[in-house]
This record gives structure tokens, sequence and C-alpha cells, in this order.
């Protein structure tokens, strides 16, 4: 969390703080559509009480820095990009703990399940590194590439190694988390919110780069902050081993987006052929 809040500057934060429609819609499809899609997909699959809860927690949570990287490769806006990961992590702090109350009136065995206090504790730790490394980034950037690296390297190796203890401690239930319905949430999820996110922000008629970034800010959630709090919040006798489930989620969100990436590369390469070859006949 402090290598995410490196990445974020306090002058590209307080452009779009100035002019905050970009920012404004894609917190509106943040908060709006995944939080919505979670629930719809639970009832709809009727799930157990501690798995719907893992599942409404997901898809409450703010998004990643793993939008950051995929906005970039789609060509979007890393300014909106860097703010809207910044300001829903901001604001996951009073959301989160607030959807989570909204949605589980709809489930009449839900409300005891969520562990509301201990959400926000979660939050409340993982906000403070966060600030720390943007306060890094101000006043000492020259720090802030290195730390920004090492903390990616430990979360490469961290994810290896929880995947390794993972499967021998938990073994045979860990099949769980693959069974049919839970992987096709995981699967929906992310592509609900790419699509739209997009859509979204072409109704409201952001320029094609904001697009695409909102669209990223919109299906990527931050997984390493809901296993957080499903490890923080339950303990491991409740959740058993869905507290995997954002590693599948995140697999899935980061295929999916790897498609969309490689289909708008193709789309740019050829369209750019098509003109050249349209302009050289002209000619």
């Amino acid at each position: 969390m402090v290598s995410l809040g490196c990445t974020m500057e306090v002058t590209k934060i307080k452009d779009h703080i100035l002019k905050p429609k970009g920012v404004a819609i894609a917190v509106l499809s943040q908060y709006g559509i995944m939080p919505l899609t979670a629930f719809c997909l639970v009832k709809g699959f009727q799930l157990p009480e501690t798995t719907a809860v893992v599942i409404l927690i997901c898809g409450c949570c703010p998004g990643g820095a793993l939008s950051n990287i995929l906005a970039l490769a789609l060509k979007g806006d890393m300014n909106l990009s860097i703010v809207m990961t910044s300001c829903s992590t901001l604001l996951a702090l009073g959301m989160m703990p607030l959807l989570l109350y909204l949605y589980c009136q709809g489930f009449s065995n839900l409300q005891k399940a969520v562990p509301y206090v201990d959400i926000i504790v979660s939050l409340v730790a993982i906000l403070v590194p966060c600030s720390t490394g943007i306060l890094i980034n101000y006043f000492r950037p020259h720090f802030s590439k290195i730390i920004s690296k090492v903390g990616l390297g430990v979360l490469m190796i961290s994810i290896v190694v929880i995947g390794i203890i993972s499967s021998v401690e938990i073994g045979g239930s860990l099949l769980n988390v693959l069974s049919p319905p839970l992987m096709t949430i995981a699967a929906l999820m992310p592509l609900v919110g790419y699509a739209f996110g997009y859509i979204i922000s072409s109704i409201f008629r952001l320029n094609q780069p904001e697009r695409r970034t909102v669209a990223m800010e919109t299906g990527c959630q931050n997984i390493q902050l809901c296993a957080t709090i499903l490890k923080v919040a339950f303990p491991p006798a409740v959740i058993g081993p869905m507290y995997l489930f954002p590693l599948v989620y995140g697999s899935f969100q980061l295929t999916e987006a790897a498609v969309l990436i490689i289909l708008f590369r193709c789309y740019q390469r050829f369209s750019r052929k098509w003109k050249s070859d349209t302009n050289s006949r002209c000619q």
C-alpha cells in the first residue's frame, strides 16, 4: 500500500479535483455498478451466508493499483486513473460499510454476518500506509520509484507463497472456491464492470481515453484490500477457503482485461493501416 501511494502525485490529484466530472462519473460507476452486480449474482445463485458476504465485500471494494497498469496499456487517461484509485480508496472508508449495510437488507440472515467494525479498522490500517506513500512521493520523489519496485516484488513473492501455503493447508477444500457458481460469478463481475463503465462514461460524453480508463477502474477491484479485509475481519474457522476468492476474481479480471487490451491494440493497428492505405490511394 505504501508503494501504491508512491504512484500518486499531489498535483495530478489536484487537477482532477478542480475539474471533477471524470472522477465523479468514475466513482458513480465504481460504487454503483459493482456492488449492484455482486448483489444480483448472490441473489441469483442463492449462495450460503458466508459466501454471499465475501462476494458482496469484493463487489463493494474500491479500484486497485492494477487498474492503473491496465489503463496505461489501453492508452487511457493516467491522471484520471490515479485520482480515481485514490478517491475510491479514501471513499471506501465510508462507502464500504454503508453499501454492505444497504445491500444486506435484501437478505434476512446477513446483517449479523458482516463485521462492520473490523472492516473499518482494516480500511484505516490500509489507508495509513497509502497516505505515507503519497507523502513520500511528494517530499522525497527520488525514493518513490525504489519503494514501488520493492512493493511490486513483495507482492509477487507473497502471491506465490500464499498460493503454495494455501494448497498445502487447505487441500481438497480449495475446490469449494473453484465451484461452477463461484467461477461464473468471478468471471461475470469484472466483465459487467468493464462494459457498463464504458457505457456510462459514453453517456456522459467523456473522451475515448477517459472512457477506457473508467471501464478499467470500474471492473478492477482492489483484490489485495479485499483479501486483507477477509483475513482480518473473519476467523479462519468461519471463512475457510473463501478468503481465496479475491485471487480467483483477480485472475479473471486480469485475463478479461488482457483480451480487451489485445483487441484494442489490434483495432488500432488495423485502423492505422486502413487510414494509411486510404491516404495513399487518394494521393
